[in-house]
């Protein structure tokens, strides 16, 4: 296997400077898809005349956020003025959105910091009455932080909301049932849980624990995305909460992962990121997809075409 990975790119400024030049968008800019399918916007979240030019006519049934908590989690915003900015960009996708529509964010909890800024943002989202809470889902990591003198932190919050009365339909697992014995009398006959459930398998509930988080062995790892999240749990929101060719808004692309995960499951994506380096990485993860099935690089990374990209910046990743 190739060991070629890069840094984070939000951190390391020389690379970043090398990669700029290659990338097709500037701020406000939109790349179309030449199929017609998609759009990615180098677009700020809370700037109207962007998202709008992103959108145009069209009206996304279901939003999945992934917004970048780390901005307060490591003391780059203080939490206020995190969740005003939170604020602003929920107004905008819920201005954008389908009167029937689903709303999903995912969202950290700082086990030292009171758990901030998942508490601030429920209340901030209780507040605007824009959506309504329908669930919390837990999804967990199967390698966690490890600690002494805590419980290992494996989890990742994903709130789920809803305004009028958007598709919904429910998924199952590949975990099988093994559990027997709740009976219950229909139509006379005495019957157990398993005969009649919908399928042999059980349902994700809002407790997810049958999903990979994504590291360098997988196929879907982009290096130097350093919040990536797996494609196998943005196809399950897709599966549950919207159908074939309908439009979905992520208005923080970073890796892609839901506009990789729109082209395989048929939906259309409208996906946007402020940094341009995040911007031209999804757009090379879906050409790169379509070209080879892949649907990442492994250990690799989406730059690899460039020649003069300096060894020693990448090598220190």
């Amino acid at each position: 296997m190739k060991n070629n990975p890069l840094p984070r790119l939000d951190e390391d400024l020389v690379l970043r400077e090398q990669l700029l030049p290659f990338c097709r968008l500037k701020p406000g800019e939109v790349w179309e898809d030449p199929t017609g399918r998609h759009r990615v916007a180098c677009a700020d979240a809370t700037n109207s005349e962007q998202i709008s030019r992103l959108i145009g006519e069209d009206r996304p049934v279901l939003a999945i956020q992934d917004p970048p908590y780390n901005l307060v989690a490591f003391d780059l915003r203080n939490i206020d003025t995190f969740i005003e900015w939170c604020a602003d960009w929920v107004r905008m996708s819920a201005r954008f959105l389908s009167s029937d529509a689903s709303f999903y964010v995912w969202l950290g909890a700082d086990q030292n910091q009171h758990f901030q800024p998942l508490p601030q943002f429920m209340m901030m989202m209780q507040q605007t009455g824009l959506f309504e809470s329908r669930s919390f889902v837990t999804m967990r990591n199967q390698r966690g932080y490890g600690t002494q003198k805590n419980w290992m932190a494996v989890r990742q919050e994903l709130l789920y909301y809803t305004r009028g009365n958007p598709f919904f339909e429910v998924q199952y697992t590949d975990i099988p049932k093994i559990l027997r014995g709740y009976y219950k009398n229909i139509n006379g006959k005495k019957t157990e849980n398993l005969e009649r459930g919908r399928s042999e398998n059980i349902r994700p509930g809002n407790v997810w624990v049958d999903i990979q988080q994504v590291f360098y062995r997988m196929e879907e790892n982009v290096s130097g995305c350093y919040a990536q999240k797996p494609i196998k749990s943005v196809e399950r929101i897709l599966q549950a909460s919207s159908q074939q060719d309908d439009f979905v808004l992520d208005l923080f692309a970073h890796s892609g992962t839901t506009l990789i995960a729109c082209e395989q499951l048929g939906r259309r994506c409208l996906t946007a990121d402020l940094d341009p380096i995040f911007c031209e990485i999804s757009i090379r993860r879906l050409e790169h997809f379509r070209a080879t099935g892949k649907s990442g690089w492994q250990n690799g990374h989406p730059f690899e075409d460039i020649p003069d990209l300096n060894p020693q910046t990448v090598s220190e990743g």
